[in-house]
């Protein structure tokens, strides 16, 4: 790509301000901006629809460096990525790699920012605005080129779920036992989890009623944004609490299986966004480390009679999981599926299809 400094400027709500150079398409956007601490993992973190809206800050100092891999489809599921494509809205380092080495890598991190029309920018400090962002919390923020102005934007105030979410069924897999996987904006490994395990996988959209569906358990994936934009995906949840099938939830799918049960969500101050988050599980007193992304929490003092805490953030103690008492319903904030890792909590999926047996 063309190693010409293009200046532009990421600028904050507050009034702050921080310049840097293009290494991705020069186009001016608006977002929420927010910093994910992982050490590896951007084309993976890249296509999460979990940061669809955002404009993402990594903290990993040198970024770029092992480029990005040849799409490759397995299963009808790209091999290297989250989704279809970039869901981020820009990205912000503090230094980009333009040479790349890496035996997978068929182009740069750069090109493909440009190929899918995402601006990026480099030499800024990542340190400084990260503290920004913990210390004052999760701002609007827009990134600049030349003299071009355009209002900060809030995400939030709209259904993300709606623009990430797949738009009719896809079937995945071939095994005895099927499960209805209602997509918020579903990473990709969570299905690979499942059809690896032998389960038939139904994808639907958020909105979709699959009360008439013959099915052996549903899940609940991951997505962006508010929970409670989610109106027809909570009450089509809360009919499926009715009966006895598992019911499985990931990050956002928490927060849904959580307000359908009648418990409440609100915002993080700057959200858990890492792969380093050391979740405790209740009663056991076990640690996992744990990947997560996610903005919104549960209020683990709004879970009705018959549900309970199920982990516990060791942090700082927001709520990582619930299950129910005596139906096989459980969820949880952190990824299970981790790409990028670590699995620690993997069987969690193991323990999911035996419910369904």
């Amino acid at each position: 790509m063309d190693r010409k400094k293009i200046k532009a400027r990421l600028e904050l709500e507050d009034g702050s301000v921080f310049h840097g150079y293009s290494f991705g398409a020069q186009k001016s956007v608006a977002g929420e901006v927010v910093f994910n601490t992982s050490m590896m993992g951007y084309p993976e973190s890249l296509t999460d629809p979990s940061y669809y809206g955002q404009i993402l800050v990594l903290t990993y100092p040198l970024v770029g460096n092992y480029g990005i891999p040849e799409s490759k489809l397995v299963d009808g599921l790209d091999e290297w990525f989250e989704s279809d494509g970039i869901k981020i809205t820009g990205l912000i380092v503090s230094e980009y790699s333009f040479d790349y080495s890496h035996w997978s890598a068929c182009k740069s991190l750069g090109d493909w920012l440009v190929e899918h029309n995402v601006p990026a920018l480099y030499g800024i400090d990542t340190r400084m605005l990260t503290k920004r962002l913990r210390d004052e919390g999760t701002m609007l923020g827009r990134m600049l080129f030349f003299t071009d102005e355009l209002d900060f934007y809030d995400p939030n105030k709209i259904n993300l779920v709606e623009q990430v979410s797949i738009k009719e069924p896809v079937e995945y897999g071939s095994g005895d036992r099927k499960v209805v996987l209602i997509d918020c904006g579903c990473k990709d490994n969570i299905i690979r989890s499942l059809i690896q395990r032998d389960i038939k996988v139904k994808r639907v959209p958020w909105n979709y009623d699959f009360s008439a569906e013959e099915y052996d358990g549903l899940f609940i994936t991951n997505g962006p944004g508010d929970p409670k934009m989610c109106h027809e995906t909570i009450n089509n949840v809360k009919k499926a609490l009715e009966g006895r099938k598992p019911i499985f939830g990931i990050c956002l799918g928490n927060q849904l299986l959580s307000l359908a049960a009648g418990a409440d969500t609100y915002k993080l101050k700057f959200g858990h966004r890492s792969q380093n988050q050391p979740c405790v599980e209740v009663g056991t007193k076990r640690c996992y480390i744990t990947s997560q992304n996610h903005g919104f929490a549960v209020d683990g003092r709004t879970l009705p009679e018959g549900w309970e805490p199920w982990f516990v953030n060791a942090n700082d103690g927001t709520n990582e999981g619930i299950r129910h008492v005596t139906k096989p319903f459980m969820s949880v904030q952190f990824h299970p599926e981790a790409a990028p890792g670590p699995v620690d909590t993997g069987i969690l999926f193991d323990d999911f299809k035996r419910m369904l047996l």
